[in-house]
C-alpha cells in the first residue's frame, strides 16, 4: 500500500555488489531502535567517507556464496569460481585498509564492523599461482601438469608437421589447403571423389557431400596419444581444483562472514548514495514526550518520477506533531494530496527505521515506530462477496488486531489478507498481534497505553451511509487514540472535523484547494479543516453546469453552507497570518543578516585591537631589553676606570638619551575642544571621576558650579569635559603682539659622512657585521655609512635584513655615487 518494495527498488540501483542489490531488493527492516540507529550511524559513516574520501571502492568483488557453499558441500569449483574467490578477498582488503585508514573517530561503527575480517591472502595468493586471468589451470600448478603439457605441446607439433608434409604432396586432392579438427582430431578436407588419394578415417563430411574430413593414417597413432594427454591433463587439472576447493572449504566461516559484512557495507554505502541523492537528512528518533518535525518533507517516490520520469515537480508538506496529539484529521478536496500525504508519512517512518535518510529539512525528528499499519485503498472482492466497506471493516479489524485490541472487541480478526503493514521485513498482510499485545479488555479505555505504532487510514468510515459511517469513525479514532501512537485518517466527514475541540489529542489538517484555478496546490494546512469542494471540482472536471448549480441551491438550503462559510473566513484569516507572518520572517532574516556583519566587524575590531595591544607590548619589552643592554654597558665604562663627577654626568645623560629613543612615547588623544556648558548640561570631571549637573554659567574667572549627588562645588572650565568628551572652551587673555619675530626652528643638519660615522664591513661574514652593527649603533648618531661593497650580495642582503628588524633605524638609502653607490648604504638612526 506504502509501495515500499518499489523504493527498495531505488535503492538497489545504488548498490555497487549483485548481492548488495539483491540485499536491497529485500530490504530487512530492524526490530529495535537501537538496531536502526546503528544502521543510521553507519549511513552517516558511509556518507562521510563520500564526502570526504570519494566513497569506498567494491572493485573486485563478486557474489561467490553459491561456489563458497557448494565448496563446503565437498563440491569441486571452476577455475573461474575460485578466481572470483580470490579477487573477492582482494577487494574486501581493500575495503578494510580504507576504511582502517580514517580517523577512529570519525567511524568508529564501520571500522568495528571490519575489524575481524579475515581475507586470507595466503589463499589468494595460492588461488593466483595455480589459475590465470582466464581461469584456466596454469602449468606451474603442478609439476605433473607442467609435463603433461610439455608432451601435449611436443605431440600437436608432431601432428602438425605431417599433415603439412600431406598437404604439400596432395595439395590437388585437397578442397582447401587448411588443417582443421573435428572433436579432439585432426584433419583434412579432402575432394569425396578423391578420398583414395588420402587413405585415413573420415570423421565428417560437408552438407553437400562434396568434402570428407579425413584423419590420415600417418597421424592415427599420433591423434590416440594426443586424446590421452588430454585425459592425463584433466586428471591433473581436477587434482589441483580439488586441492584449490578444499582449502575454500577450510575457510569457510570466514568467508561467509566476509560476504556478510561487505554485503552490510554495500547496503550502508547505498543507503548514503541515495539519501544524498535525495537531498535527505539524518532523522533523529524522538522520545514520546518531544515533538515530531518534519519540514519541507517530499515523497521520495515523486521524487524519483520527477527526475527519471519527467514528473510534475514535489510539493513537499510540513508535519510538526505536538507529543500530546495522537489522532490527526486530514479532510480537503478529493485529489487534493491526503492520501499521498499519508503514504508520505509512512514511508518517511520506515526509511528512517531501516537506517535511510528522510527527505525533509534538518532538523528530521520522528518517533521509532514499532508498527506501520494501513488501510489505503479499496479492497472489492467479487470472489469473496467484499464490498467498498466490508473491505475496510476487515482491514480495520485486523490493524485492531495487530494493536493488541482482540477478537472481543472487532469481532472476527484472523481471516486473510486485507491490511497492509511493515514489521521486521518487507510489506506483509498483519494478521499477527503486535510484539507487546494488550491481552486484557478492560471497560475503561483510558487504562490503556498507546503502543508504538502508526496508524495510517484514508477515508475512514466510508462506503456506508454516512450516519453510520460517521459514528463508526468517531469511535475508531477514539479507540485508536489509546493504542497507537499516532494515527492519521483522512476524511470527508464533518463531525470528525469537530473533535479536535472536544479532545486535546485531537488535531485538523486539511489540503489547500485555490478557488481562483479550481485546483488544488498539494500544501498541507495544519489548524483549521477544510472544504471537499466537491461542487468546483465538478465544475472544473466538465459536468453539466445546470446540475452543480441545483446542488448548490440544496447545499444553500442546509446548514452545511453556514460551515463552509465559516471555514473559507477560517482560511482566509489563514492566508493574512500566512502573509504576515512571511514579511516578519523576511524582516527578521534581514535582521539576523545585519546583526551578523555588525558582529562580524565588531570581531575584527576587537582582534585588531588585541593585535595592536600585542605588537606595543611586544615593542615596549624590546625596548626595555635594548635599554638595559645600552644601560649596561654604560654601566661597565664607567667601572673601568676612576669616576668623576663630570663621568657621573655623562653616563646620566646617555641614560636619558636611551631612554628617549628606546621607549615608546604614548599617544595622547587629542581633547575635543570648542565645548561651551550650559545650566542642565551633564559633564564628567575627569580629575574627581564623577559625572556632575551644571548649576550657574561660567563667572569672570571661567569657573562653574556643578552638583553631584548630595554636594555642590565650584570647578573649572579647564578642569571638566562633556560626556562625549569634548574640552571646555577657555577664553584666553589677549597680550600685546610683539614686533619681533618668532624664532623659527632650525632646520635639522644634513649628515655628513666622517670617519667616526663610516664602518667598513667587506671580508666579514653575516653574523660578524652584526656585532660590529650593533656596537656602531650603540654609540653612532644620525647617520652610518656602512661599506658592504657588491660581491654575491649575501653580505648586502643580511646587512640589510639587520637594519630593517633593528627598533633604532629609521630608514635605510644607498650612499650617493661619490660615496660608493649601491656598494655602501647609508643607515639613519
Amino acid at each position: 500500500m506504502l509501495e515500499w518494495p518499489r523504493l527498495c527498488q531505488h535503492l538497489s540501483t545504488f548498490a555497487a555488489t549483485k548481492r548488495g542489490t539483491l540485499a536491497a531488493q529485500a530490504l530487512v527492516i530492524p526490530e529495535t531502535e537501537a538496531a536502526s540507529v546503528n544502521l543510521l550511524t553507519q549511513t552517516q559513516e558511509a556518507d562521510w567517507l563520500e564526502q570526504h574520501n570519494s566513497g569506498l571502492n567494491f572493485g573486485g568483488i563478486r557474489d561467490i556464496g553459491t561456489a563458497v557453499e557448494r565448496a563446503y558441500r565437498q563440491g569441486l569449483l571452476s577455475g573461474e569460481e575460485l578466481l572470483a574467490i580470490a579477487t573477492t578477498l582482494h577487494g574486501a582488503r581493500q575495503l578494510r585498509r580504507t576504511i582502517d585508514a580514517q580517523p577512529p573517530e570519525d567511524i568508529p561503527v564501520l571500522q568495528d564492523l571490519v575489524a575481524d575480517l579475515s581475507t586470507h591472502p595466503e589463499l589468494e595468493q595460492q588461488i593466483y599461482h595455480c589459475i590465470d586471468d582466464r581461469g584456466d589451470v596454469t602449468d606451474r600448478a603442478s609439476p605433473k601438469l607442467g609435463e603433461v603439457r610439455d608432451r601435449l605441446k611436443s605431440t600437436r607439433q608432431d601432428i602438425q608437421q605431417r599433415l603439412q608434409r600431406i598437404l604439400q604432396r596432395q595439395a590437388g586432392a585437397m578442397q582447401e589447403l587448411l588443417i582443421t579438427q573435428r572433436g579432439d582430431r585432426f584433419v583434412l578436407p579432402v575432394k569425396a571423389p578423391q578420398k583414395d588419394a588420402v587413405p585415413g578415417i573420415v570423421h565428417d563430411a560437408s552438407a553437400s557431400g562434396a568434402t570428407l574430413y579425413i584423419e590420415p593414417q600417418a597421424v592415427v597413432e599420433l591423434g590416440n596419444r594426443l586424446r590421452q594427454l588430454l585425459r592425463q591433463e584433466k586428471t591433473e587439472e581436477d587434482i589441483v581444483l580439488r586441492q584449490l576447493s578444499d582449502a575454500v572449504a577450510e575457510v569457510y566461516d570466514d568467508l561467509t562472514h566476509l560476504l556478510a559484512v561487505v554485503t552490510e557495507l554495500d547496503l550502508a554505502h547505498a543507503r548514503a548514495r541515495y539519501s544524498l541523492w535525495l537531498e535527505a537528512n539524518p532523522p533523529r528518533f524522538v522520545a514520546p514526550q518531544e515533538q515530531t518535525t518534519l519540514r519541507q518533507l517530499r515523497h521520495p517516490l515523486l521524487v524519483w518520477q520527477q527526475r527519471h520520469e519527467q514528473g510534475p515537480e514535489v510539493v513537499p508538506i510540513n508535519l510538526l506533531i505536538r507529543p500530546e496529539l495522537r489522532v490527526v484529521a486530514i479532510t480537503g478536496p478529493n485529489t487534493g494530496g491526503k492520501t499521498v500525504t499519508l503514504k508520505t508519512l509512512g514511508l518517511a517512518a520506515l526509511m528512517a527505521r531501516a537506517g535511510l535518510y528522510v527527505p525533509a529539512r534538518e532538523p528530521v525528528e520522528i518517533p521509532w515506530f514499532g508498527q506501520v499499519l494501513a488501510d489505503i485503498g479499496d479492497e472489492q472482492s467479487i470472489e469473496q462477496s467484499l464490498s467498498t466497506f466490508s473491505g475496510h471493516i476487515r482491514r480495520i479489524g485486523r490493524i485492531l488486531a495487530a494493536l493488541g485490541g482482540g477478537e472481543s472487541e472487532v469481532g472476527a480478526v484472523g481471516e486473510v489478507g486485507g491490511v497492509g503493514g511493515v514489521g521486521g521485513g518487507a510489506m506483509e498482510e498483519v494478521s499477527v498481534f503486535s510484539p507487546h499485545p494488550h491481552t486484557h479488555t478492560s471497560t475503561h479505555p483510558h487504562t490503556y497505553t498507546p503502543t508504538n505504532a502508526l496508524v495510517l487510514l484514508d477515508e475512514v468510515g466510508a462506503g456506508t451511509d454516512p450516519t453510520e459511517g460517521t459514528a463508526l469513525a468517531i469511535a475508531l479514532l477514539k479507540h485508536l487514540a489509546q493504542r497507537a501512537r499516532l494515527t492519521m485518517a483522512t476524511t470527508h466527514y464533518g463531525e470528525l472535523k469537530a473533535l479536535k475541540y472536544q479532545d486535546a489529542r485531537f488535531e485538523n489538517a486539511s489540503v489547500e484547494f485555490d478557488e481562483a484555478t479550481l485546483s488544488p496546490t498539494y500544501r498541507l494546512l495544519w489548524g483549521i479543516p477544510g472544504r471537499s469542494n466537491a461542487l468546483a471540482i465538478a465544475r472544473r472536471l466538465g459536468l453539466n453546469a445546470g446540475v452543480i448549480d441545483e446542488a448548490a441551491a440544496l447545499m444553500a438550503m442546509g446548514s452545511q453552507d453556514d460551515v463552509n462559510q465559516v471555514i473559507a473566513g477560517l482560511e482566509a484569516q489563514r492566508r493574512n497570518q500566512e502573509a504576515r507572518s512571511q514579511e516578519a520572517a523576511d524582516l527578521l532574516a534581514a535582521t539576523e543578516k545585519l546583526h551578523q556583519e555588525v558582529q562580524h566587524k565588531a570581531d575584527m575590531l576587537r582582534d585588531r585591537e588585541q593585535e595592536l595591544k600585542l605588537q606595543q607590548q611586544a615593542a615596549v619589552q624590546q625596548a626595555i631589553a635594548e635599554a638595559k643592554r645600552d644601560i649596561a654597558k654604560v654601566i661597565r665604562r664607567l667601572q673601568q676606570g676612576d669616576a668623576t663627577a663630570q663621568d657621573a654626568q655623562r653616563a646620566t645623560e646617555a641614560v636619558d638619551a636611551i631612554a628617549q629613543s628606546r621607549l615608546p612615547a604614548a599617544a595622547a588623544t587629542p581633547a575635543k575642544p570648542g565645548y561651551r556648558p550650559a545650566v542642565g548640561d551633564r559633564v564628567r570631571i575627569p580629575s574627581l571621576g564623577q559625572t556632575a549637573e551644571v548649576l550657574t554659567a561660567p563667572d569672570d574667572d571661567h569657573r562653574i558650579t556643578v552638583r553631584f549627588g548630595l554636594m555642590k562645588t565650584t570647578v573649572s572650565l579647564a578642569d571638566i569635559e562633556s560626556l562625549r568628551g569634548e574640552k571646555a572652551e577657555v577664553p584666553v587673555k589677549t597680550k600685546p603682539v610683539d614686533t619681533v619675530p618668532a624664532a623659527q626652528a632650525a632646520p635639522p643638519a644634513p649628515a655628513i659622512r666622517t670617519s667616526r660615522n663610516t664602518i667598513d664591513l667587506r671580508g666579514m661574514r653575516v653574523a660578524e657585521s652584526e656585532a660590529v652593527l650593533e656596537e656602531a649603533i650603540a654609540q653612532g648618531s644620525g647617520a652610518l655609512w656602512i661599506i658592504h661593497g657588491h660581491g654575491t650580495g649575501k653580505l648586502k642582503a643580511g646587512v640589510h635584513e639587520y637594519l630593517k628588524r633593528h627598533p633604532q633605524i629609521q630608514r635605510l638609502e644607498p650612499a650617493a655615487q661619490a660615496d660608493g653607490g649601491t656598494g655602501v648604504t647609508v643607515a639613519y638612526l
